[in-house]
């Protein structure tokens, strides 16, 4: 038996959108369900986002440190970022937010995993990317505001941050699937098995 999910959609007889925000909206839908009954359902509708694990020659990765106000903690992240246009490239997006957020460009881009963040209530979906050789960017650093003003860089190596992971002491979604699914690569067919960059994605298709 092949372990795999599947495309599926329920009969929806009814559909509203009671808020809107800038980015993102919320959405209720009645839905069929198996039995003949109509339920709704709330989720929020979301652009989907890019995240990147940038790994060093010195087999540390880049992250920052970032306060999040829905949970209220500064949790250390990897990269990330919104999908800003509708069927944009999401190699574009991530190499973008590598320089925007640390100022960093790498050369060799694979896809390290693809993931729903909170497939309850929310339809984002996520393309993690494992960047290597890396590099200074090059021109004017990116101008941050609002939290990205408090935000720190750093790079730490990997077990070190397993560790934390598997202790309770890191939460970031995409840090904790990032970091886990690259030692997962390494235990398996290796990095160089990974996706090409362009690889499809079918929760957000794209241009190559």
């Amino acid at each position: 038996m092949t372990i795999k999910d599947t495309p599926e959609a329920w009969e929806i007889r009814a559909t509203d959108t009671p808020f809107v925000g800038n980015k993102t909206s919320v959405r209720t839908d009645d839905v069929v369900m198996p039995d003949g009954t109509v339920v709704g359902r709330d989720y929020q509708v979301h652009p989907g986002s890019v995240a990147v694990l940038a790994l060093d020659e010195s087999d540390r990765v880049l992250v920052l440190r970032q306060y999040r106000h829905p949970v209220r903690h500064k949790l250390w992240e990897i990269p990330a970022g919104l999908l800003d246009v509708p069927g944009e490239n999401p190699l574009h997006a991530a190499q973008r937010e590598l320089y925007e957020e640390a100022h960093v460009k790498a050369e060799d881009w694979r896809v390290l995993t693809d993931v729903y963040t909170t497939p309850g209530g929310c339809d984002e979906a996520v393309r993690i990317f494992l960047a290597r050789d890396l590099s200074e960017a090059e021109g004017e650093r990116f101008a941050v505001e609002e939290e990205e003003a408090d935000m720190e860089l750093d790079r730490v190596p990997v077990e070190e941050l397993v560790r934390g992971v598997l202790a309770g002491e890191l939460h970031n979604n995409c840090l904790v699937v990032g970091v886990l699914s690259l030692v997962a690569a390494r235990g398996g067919d290796g990095l160089d098995a990974l996706r090409p960059a362009q690889a499809p994605w079918p929760a957000r298709p794209f241009e190559a």
